[in-house]
């Protein structure tokens, strides 16, 4: 039981990995697909929004089909229409083919973003620690790659298809020949019966008893899209940094990102998940202050570097928070939490511009750190639920690995 736990963690790390690589080597490439496609500045914004709304969509679409199938087998045939749907952005000679190519990567990123973490919940409810950080460090670290990659086809002007095609030829068999080692949760039957219906099995009951995640997860990535898409914009445009080191906030967000979620888990164990996500908000919330009054680009580095350090760990303890909270039902639970995901993506971002263009975007940069503040409204959400024997904290529950995707 040992090595099956052990393939199926090694799997699954390698599909967060092959994930934000492929979805690194999109966003960073979008100036490239633009011209590709001769897309106008007033239209790209509806294929940007597009792409998360569809993954919604995706999210929803795997609760219901995670009634029917294990997550595994979503997980093992949405990841390569990602790929191939990269691919088809990467190679397509038309708007119409374009469009086509990132509705299938949306909906195939909403079923895998969902399905990923449906399987790293019951994981580590099976290894009984945490381990959820380590699948997102991972994820970090396939980001980080996938940019570079993206770094090396900008600056050899290569064609968007020649980018992507080593990159699919590698992951997609890959993914397909590790598939064969997720393990999925046994069905909600005898005892985790008695945990959904201890931890919330109504429907409306469990809603209420999710949103307060739900707003931690969205508040998280309206922080991370701010990052992400207006970093380069900030340090240039307020901070008065060249065009070079503008580039830079968004690599070193992404590094100290990996780094701490790398070690996340260890205070997770040490600490508990409510000191962790209560420290995670703190360190957020002071990263968006120095951004907010840096006098110059090297202070607001600085405020970017703690902006990663915070943020990194409030997502996957997201996730995890939702496995705990609903054991019996964590497959329903994390694909209703993936959406405030995209929620966040969408409205991070038109949000700061917007603030941005009204007021200033120091003022603007003070609003996600309010909300990365309410989080510690929050915080007891993600306290390690007492389970039917008595206990506070996670255990191994061999019903929850009695099978892999592969009949393990």
């Amino acid at each position: 039981m040992t090595d099956v736990l052990r393939r199926g963690r090694a799997s699954l790390a390698f599909s967060f990995f092959a994930q934000g690589a492929a979805f690194a080597l999109l966003v960073t490439r979008i100036p490239a697909i633009q011209d590709r496609y001769g897309v106008s500045d007033a239209l790209l914004p509806a294929f940007l929004a597009a792409v998360p709304i569809l993954a919604g969509v995706g999210s929803v679409s795997t609760e219901q089909l995670v009634k029917r199938i294990p997550p595994s087998r979503v997980l093992r045939w949405a990841q390569p229409v990602v790929l191939l749907a990269l691919l088809g952005v990467g190679a397509g000679d038309s708007v119409v083919e374009l469009g086509v190519s990132l509705a299938a990567f949306g909906l195939a990123v909403g079923a895998l973003d969902a399905s990923m973490n449906m399987l790293g919940v019951s994981l580590q409810r099976a290894y009984g620690r945490s381990i959820m950080l380590s699948f997102h460090a991972v994820f970090s670290l396939g980001g980080i790659v996938g940019a570079s990659l993206a770094w090396v086809g900008a600056h050899w002007h290569l064609a968007l298809w020649v980018s992507y095609l080593p990159v699919v030829l590698v992951l997609l068999p890959a993914a397909l020949v590790g598939s064969r080692w997720y393990v999925d949760a046994a069905d909600g039957s005898g005892a985790e019966a008695e945990d959904e219906k201890a931890g919330g099995g109504g429907q409306g009951l469990a809603f209420k008893l999710l949103l307060p995640l739900c707003l931690v997860m969205c508040f998280a990535y309206i922080g991370d899209s701010t990052v992400s898409n207006w970093s380069a914009k900030y340090l240039q445009d307020v901070l008065g940094s060249s065009e070079q080191l503008a580039t830079v906030p968004y690599n070193v967000y992404m590094v100290t990102t990996l780094v701490g979620r790398a070690i996340g888990d260890l205070g997770v164990r040490r600490f508990g998940a409510v000191a962790v996500v209560r420290c995670g908000a703190l360190v957020a919330a002071v990263g968006f202050a120095v951004v907010a009054v840096a006098p110059g680009p090297w202070v607001g580095m600085l405020g970017f570097t703690l902006l990663g350090l915070g943020l990194c760990v409030l997502v996957p303890q997201t996730f995890a928070a939702a496995g705990r909270l609903f054991p019996g039902a964590s497959d329903a639970a994390v694909a209703r939490l993936n959406v405030f995901n995209y929620v966040g993506f969408l409205v991070g971002s038109p949000l700061v511009g917007a603030l941005g263009d009204l007021w200033s975007y120091r003022g603007a940069m003070l609003v996600p750190m309010v909300l990365v503040l309410v989080t510690l409204v929050y915080a007891r959400s993600f306290e390690t639920q007492p389970d039917r024997y008595g206990g506070g904290h996670e255990r191994p529950r061999t019903a929850d690995v009695g099978r892999g995707s592969n009949g393990l």
